[in-house]
């Protein structure tokens, strides 16, 4: 998975090394678990997450799923909130 972050010029992209993304992605997941726990309540669609985390469709999906597959999310009809 490759994560691309816009330049200073926004017209071309850069590629981060796949070696950081684990480390980015789990940054990433502490932080949406952080605000699902202080938000009870909280319920966001795909694109409403990818807003507030800043990430592309992909990312923020893969993400997500992974949160709904252990558990800490689930999906309802109005999007992903917290299981528990």
């Amino acid at each position: 998975m490759m994560v691309r972050h816009p330049t200073s010029a926004g017209s071309r992209q850069d590629f981060v090394h796949p070696g950081a993304l684990d480390v980015a992605a789990s940054e990433v997941l502490v932080r949406i678990r952080s605000e699902y726990r202080e938000m009870p309540g909280l319920c966001l669609t795909l694109l409403q997450a990818r807003r507030l985390w800043a990430l592309d469709e992909s990312t923020c999906s893969d993400l997500l799923s992974d949160l709904v597959s252990e558990g800490y999310l689930r999906k309802s009809a109005a999007g992903y909130v917290r299981a528990s």
